[in-house]
C-alpha cells in the first residue's frame, strides 16, 4: 500500500541520530497543556453541579450530577471514533489537532457563561473538540516513530509524552483551586480555555516538524466507504440511542438507572458490531491477527478504565464529603499562598438539605431542596472538632486529584527502570503480562477503598486522607503498566489505513468505561455501606487480570509478529 505525506515533510538533521525526534516535545508541550485544560474542567465539574445555586454551583443531587458526569466522560471518548475517520479520510492528523483544539478552547471559554444552555453548548463543543484532537494527536506521534530508525523507541516515546499527560494534570488543579475559591467556577473554567490555546500555538508554529507524522493513506479497496460506514454505524447507533432513552417509557422503568444510561448502552452496540466487522471482514491475515489481539485487549481494559474513572466520580464524592481535609497550622501556612484552601464556615446560609445518610432531599418534581445550615463538610464532623470562631480552612477537594498525576512523574522513571533492569536479565515481562499487572493494581487500589470504608462510621467521622493518598499510589503503578502501552499497542497493531481509527476504538473503551464510573456513582446513595460499592470494582480486577493472564501469551505472540519483540 502506497502512502503520501499531506505536505512534503521536511527532516530536520537533528532528527535523526541517538535522541528522540525534535516532533516528540512539540506533541509533548501541546498534550500537556490540553491535557491541562481538561483535567481542570473534569476535576472541578462534579463540584459545580453539586455547588448549590447560591455559591454559584447547579444544586444537583448526587444522581443527576454523576449522571451528568458519566454522559460527558463517556461522550468525551465516544466521539474520538468520529475524529479519528475523518482524519484517516479527509482531513489529515494536523488539521484535525488544530481544529479539535479551538472546539475545545471555545468550549471551556462557553463553560465560564452562566445558565444551563451555556453549559449544554460547551459541553457539545468540547465533545466534538475532543474527537478532532484526541486520536490524532497520538496518531502523529505513532506515525514519527514508525521511521525505521526510531522505531525501537517507540515505547519510551510515548512514556515521554505521557509525562506530558500527566504534568498537565498535576498542575491544573491547583490553578483550579485557587481561582474557583477566590473568583468563581467560570473564571475556572475559563483557564482551561487559556491552557487550550497555549497548546494550540506551540502546536501550529512547528508544523514542519511534525509534518513527517501526517500521512494521509491512499484508498485501498478494502476500506469501507464513509456512506457504508453512516449506514451501519451511526444511523443505527442514533436509532439504538432513541430506543434506549425510551425503554421507561416502555418498560415502566429504566435497565441502567437513568435514561442517559440506557440510551448511551444501547448507542454503543453498534459501535461495537462495527469493530467486530472490521476483524471479521477483514482479508489480510497478519490484519486480522494485529485486530482479533487488540479488541481482545480493549475488552478487557474496559475494567481497569472503570476504576481510573472513579477519580471523577466514587473517590471525588470520598474526598468531598467522608474525607478528613483539615490540616495543622503549618500545612495551612504552606497551602495558602498557592490558593489551595477552601473555607468552610458553621455560621448558617443555603445549602442542600440531606438526610442521615446524606442524601439530598427532593420535591416532587425531583428538585433539590435547599435549607438553612452550616457547609456539608460539619455533616459528619464530630462537634468537638468544630471551629470556634466558626470558620475553617480546608484542602480543596480538586487538589485531591492531582495526587495520580504527582506519582505517575514521581514513579515512571522507577518502573521504567526496573524493567530495564530486568530485560538485562531476561526477565521482563511481556506487555500483556505487564497489562494484567496493571489491572490487578487497580484491583488492590479498591480494596483499599474498602478497607477505609470498613474502618470509619463514614456518617459520625471522616476518614483520614491517607486512604486516598494509598489508593491513588498503588493504581498510578497500575496506570504507567497500562496507559501509555495501551497507545503504543494501537500504534503497533492496527494495519496502518484505520491507525487513527483504532486510536478511536481505544478511547471507545475509555468512553463505555466513563460511561459505566459514572452509571456507578448513579446508585452511590443506594450504596449504605460504601465499601460494597469499592467491593464491586476489586471483584470485576481480579476476574479481567485473570483473563488478561489467560490470553497474554497469544497476544504477545501477535505483538512479535507485528513487531519482531514482545
Amino acid at each position: 500500500m502506497t502512502q503520501t505525506a499531506v505536505e512534503q515533510p521536511v527532516i530536520s538533521p537533528s532528527s535523526k541520530g541517538k535522541g528522540h525526534h525534535k516532533g516528540l516535545y512539540v506533541l509533548f508541550f501541546t498534550e500537556m497543556w490540553e491535557r491541562f485544560g481538561y483535567y481542570l474542567m473534569i476535576g472541578i465539574f462534579f463540584l459545580y453541579l453539586v455547588d448549590p445555586a447560591a455559591n454559584g454551583g447547579k444544586g444537583l443531587d448526587t444522581t443527576k450530577a454523576a449522571d451528568l458526569v458519566g454522559s460527558y466522560i463517556a461522550l468525551v471518548y465516544l466521539s474520538p471514533f468520529l475524529g479519528g475517520l475523518m482524519a484517516d479520510r479527509y482531513l489529515g492528523y494536523r488539521r484535525a489537532v488544530i481544529l479539535g483544539g479551538f472546539l475545545l478552547a471555545a468550549g471551556y471559554f462557553c463553560l465560564a457563561v452562566p445558565g444551563d444552555m451555556a453549559m449544554y453548548v460547551a459541553l457539545g463543543l468540547i465533545i466534538i473538540g475532543n474527537g478532532f484532537f484526541k486520536p490524532n494527536i497520538g496518531t502523529i506521534l505513532g506515525n514519527i516513530y514508525n521511521r525505521e530508525d526510531l522505531r525501537a523507541k517507540k515505547d519510551v516515546a510515548y512514556n515521554i509524552f505521557y509525562m506530558g499527560v500527566n504534568i498537565g494534570a498535576f498542575i491544573c488543579n491547583f490553578v483550579a483551586a485557587y481561582l474557583r475559591n477566590h473568583y468563581g467556577w467560570g473564571h475556572a473554567f475559563a483557564a482551561a480555555g487559556v491552557g487550550m490555546l497555549i497548546g494550540l500555538v506551540i502546536f501550529s508554529t512547528n508544523q514542519q516538524v511534525i509534518a513527517s507524522g501526517d500521512i494521509k493513506k491512499e484508498p485501498s479497496p478494502d476500506d469501507m466507504p464513509i456512506g457504508k460506514i453512516v449506514s451501519l454505524v451511526f444511523v443505527p447507533a442514533i436509532i439504538a440511542a432513541t430506543l434506549g432513552y425510551f425503554m421507561e417509557d416502555i418498560l415502566h422503568h429504566t435497565l441502567f438507572h437513568t435514561r442517559s444510561n440506557d440510551a448511551f448502552m444501547f448507542a454503543c452496540v453498534p459501535i461495537i458490531i462495527f469493530y467486530i466487522r472490521l476483524y471479521t471482514t477483514s482479508k489480510k491475515h497478519e490484519d486480522k491477527r494485529g485486530l482479533g489481539a487488540l479488541l481482545a485487549f480493549f475488552a478487557v481494559a474496559i475494567v481497569f478504565w472503570v476504576i481510573y474513572n472513579q477519580n471523577s466520580t466514587g473517590l471525588t464524592i470520598w474526598a468531598d464529603q467522608y474525607t478528613d481535609r483539615g490540616m495543622s497550622a503549618t500545612v495551612e501556612d504552606a497551602a495558602k499562598p498557592l490558593g489551595m484552601l477552601q473555607t468552610v464556615t458553621t455560621d448558617p446560609h443555603a445549602v442542600t438539605q440531606v438526610d442521615e445518610h446524606f442524601r439530598a432531599v427532593t420535591d416532587a418534581s425531583g428538585k433539590t431542596l435547599e435549607t438553612q445550615g452550616p457547609d456539608p463538610y460539619f455533616q459528619n464532623l464530630p462537634k468537638d472538632q468544630w471551629p470556634k470562631d466558626g470558620k475553617m480552612r480546608l484542602i480543596s477537594t480538586e487538589i485531591f486529584q492531582s495526587i495520580n498525576p504527582f506519582f505517575i512523574v514521581a514513579f515512571s522513571l522507577m518502573v521504567v527502570g526496573l524493567f530495564g533492569w530486568l530485560a538485562k536479565r531476561g526477565k521482563e515481562p511481556t506487555t500483556p503480562v505487564k497489562i494484567a499487572m496493571g489491572i490487578f493494581l487497580a484491583g488492590a487500589s479498591s480494596l483499599l477503598m474498602v478497607v477505609a470504608a470498613s474502618m470509619t462510621n463514614v456518617y459520625l467521622d471522616k476518614s483520614s486522607m491517607a486512604w486516598l493518598f494509598g489508593t491513588y499510589a498503588v493504581f498510578t503503578v497500575g496506570e504507567i503498566l497500562v496507559s501509555p502501552i495501551g497507545l503504543s499497542m494501537v500504534s503497533k497493531l492496527s494495519p496502518p489505513r484505520v491507525t487513527a481509527l483504532m486510536m478511536g476504538g481505544w478511547y471507545l473503551v475509555n468512553a463505555i468505561a466513563g460511561k459505566v464510573a459514572g452509571l456507578m456513582a448513579t446508585f452511590w446513595d443506594e450504596f449504605i455501606d460504601k465499601k460494597l460499592y469499592f467491593l464491586i470494582l476489586v471483584i470485576s480486577a481480579a476476574v479481567a487480570g485473570v483473563v488478561m493472564l489467560m490470553i497474554s501469551k497469544w497476544i504477545a505472540q501477535v505483538v512479535k509478529e507485528k513487531t519482531g519483540s514482545y
